[in-house]
């Protein structure tokens, strides 16, 4: 582990560090969003799904909602169909819907939940559609002023927590794709950040985590790359129209969870493996937190 080897009493400190937190979150319902590096990369998948199942064997329930951008653009590339974006968001046309299903729920999530599998009977994958898991409505885009329409992607509107809950009862680990259906049965293209933030408050979880590409949010991007440890609700609203396109549905969605009351809400950096054990089960943790802060 970078450039050394463990001792057996370094590694028995490891796992005393984590005793405290294995207590606290015993029971624990946390939600994991799984995008970037952590999804292509084969060593970082690997982890990442080694990392749930300790998570589901050390007695918490995990839960993991899933994108697939870079999946979804290179399927567009290789069917030849362009793909356009507004304000950061991809406009979604029926033809590009068809593909974003096909990819997120017939690759993204098998491939992870054959990961998973391997350690056990442990993961079932459900898209947001099934049994209207994700109830979503259309939402347009304000770009420099202007409104501009999105096409079929939308907002969530409501979580069927009754189906999430059964299965984490059952023991088992959900794998949810950001699809949603609206009223009418119009399915909607869902930002997976936006899908976890809602996931995670609907079913009042304790800890949300947001896997990313950068090593936290940055104070004061590009000039450093110094990394916020931990920020209030407050402190995040007035940094979040700074930020970059990239961050900031990602960064609302960790608002979105504190608001609705989840206790902490995590984004690290997903290309480090076992970056997440590194934050549960970690005294020092690793990325930005983000509180509701002090009343």
């Amino acid at each position: 582990m970078s450039g050394f080897e463990l001792t057996a009493s370094s590694k028995a400190a490891v796992l005393a560090e984590a005793l405290p937190w294995l207590k606290e979150f015993s029971g624990a319902t946390v939600v994991v969003k799984y995008g970037g590096n952590a999804m292509i990369d084969d060593e970082l998948r690997a982890s990442f799904a080694e990392d749930i199942v300790f998570l589901r064997l050390a007695g918490l329930r995990p839960i993991v909602v899933h994108g697939g951008g870079p999946q979804i653009s290179q399927m567009l590339d290789t069917l030849g169909i362009e793909s356009e974006f507004k304000g950061g968001q991809r406009v979604t046309t029926p033809e590009v819907l068809d593909v974003v299903r096909m990819v997120l729920t017939g690759q993204v999530q098998r491939d992870l939940v054959s990961l998973i599998n391997k350690h056990g009977p442990y993961a079932v994958g459900i898209s947001g559609e099934d049994a209207a898991l994700l109830a979503a409505e259309k939402r347009t885009q304000d770009v420099d002023g202007q409104e501009v329409d999105l096409g079929l992607v939308g907002d969530v509107t409501e979580v069927r927590t009754d189906l999430v809950t059964t299965l984490l009862d059952d023991g088992l680990i959900p794998i949810i794709s950001s699809i949603g259906v609206g009223e009418d049965g119009t399915i909607y293209n869902v930002n997976a950040d936006a899908a976890a933030g809602a996931i995670a408050t609907a079913v009042n979880a304790t800890k949300a985590v947001f896997l990313t590409d950068v090593a936290g949010l940055y104070a004061n991007w590009p000039e450093s790359e110094d990394v916020i440890s931990e920020l209030t609700v407050a402190e995040l609203k007035v940094l979040l129209p700074t930020l970059s396109a990239g961050m900031i549905p990602k960064m609302t969605a960790c608002l979105t969870a504190v608001e609705g009351g989840v206790s902490r809400v995590h984004v690290i950096d997903g290309r480090k493996p076992h970056s997440m054990l590194l934050e549960v089960f970690t005294d020092s943790g690793v990325g930005t937190m983000v509180t509701a802060g002090g009343a």
